[in-house]
């Protein structure tokens, strides 16, 4: 594995300044009492905040990992930073003048806002196309380190495209319906954004909520490569988890079910359902995903280690001494 002095600099430094930007949100959050969308003001950055912290050290130490295109994905990892920075930015501004960031159309200079945040996120979602698809080339020794960090960027990938979903009109938007008309977009589906919420998370519990497929889909980015390296810790304890190719089938059954989990988390909540409250045919799927992913371990458990190769001994050369020479032997 790379140093962590190789880490892609930017990345590391942006993850820093993330972390400084969420201990002041979460000061904001306890000198602050404004609420906005029947939430605490601040709980919004101090969410991305900590969410960004994670995602760039994830890709600073994936670009770590490339071994072809490298001055592309430094610039890519760049471009990262400056548009996460330009998000952020406007995200925290807009608290401090107490307005929605996302979705807030009511004058021209918040709909300015909005869309440079939508321009933003795109090029973003590029600049982290660009660091997968170079992984993607990238030759890993260990096959399980492959399938971990690609499996990881696309699925990350492809549940940061689900937050584009929130940008559209809703059907309620769509049909004139809306209590505020200077609101495009919405989290909640079915339901108006701000009602009855889950703790911490701000998920809704009346409807169903785009965000929740989202932050699912985008860590999977951190929770993945996370899970190989628990089995290569364990490895030194358990003689099953030195087995290389163990590690690579449990690292397959993983990746397959947690896109899974967000396919199912997605279905759910285009469907208007709230996460705590499954009906009977998301509990069936939910029960069908558990039981393949649960049969799929015990397949990979079940296979046999591929044997160790067998080292032959090389015969001494004449022109090297022997060990059981006479010169020395007591």
């Amino acid at each position: 594995m790379p140093s962590w002095r190789s880490w892609h600099r930017p990345l590391v430094v942006f993850s820093a300044v993330m972390a400084l930007g969420a201990v002041a949100s979460a000061v904001g959050l306890a000198v602050d009492d404004r609420v906005l969308v029947d939430a605490p003001i601040w709980a919004k950055p101090f969410k991305f905040y900590l969410s960004f912290t994670v995602y760039g050290l994830s890709l600073a130490w994936m670009l770590a990992q490339s071994t072809r295109g490298r001055r592309t994905g430094w610039w890519a990892g760049n471009v990262v930073v400056a548009t996460s920075l330009v998000e952020m930015a406007i995200i925290t501004g807009q608290v401090v003048r107490g307005k929605r960031s996302h979705f807030n159309v009511e004058t021209p200079f918040d709909q300015a806002l909005f869309t440079a945040m939508g321009i933003t996120v795109i090029v973003l979602w590029a600049a982290t196309l660009v660091i997968g698809l170079l992984l993607l080339r990238t030759r890993f020794a260990d096959r399980a380190t492959a399938w971990a960090i690609r499996g990881g960027v696309v699925i990350a990938l492809v549940g940061a495209g689900i937050g584009f979903l929130m940008t559209l009109p809703s059907a309620e938007q769509r049909a004139g319906g809306m209590e505020n008309p200077d609101v495009i977009g919405a989290h909640s589906v079915g339901v108006p954004d701000g009602g009855p919420s889950m703790p911490l998370t701000g998920w809704s519990t009346t409807g169903g909520d785009l965000r929740i497929p989202h932050f699912v889909g985008m860590h999977a980015l951190q929770l993945i490569p996370l899970f190989l390296i628990a089995l290569v810790v364990l490895a030194p304890r358990s003689a099953r988890f030195r087995d290389a190719g163990l590690r690579l089938r449990l690292v397959r059954v993983v990746t397959v079910g947690y896109a899974g989990l967000v396919a199912l988390t997605t279905w759910q909540a285009l469907r208007g359902q709230p996460l705590i409250r499954p009906d009977a045919v998301t509990l069936v799927a939910t029960g069908v995903l558990l039981v393949a992913v649960a049969a799929g371990v015990g397949v990979a458990l079940r296979r046999p280690p591929a044997p160790a190769p067998v080292q032959q001994k090389s015969e001494p050369r004449e022109s090297e001494p022997s060990f059981r020479s006479k010169e020395f032997t007591a």
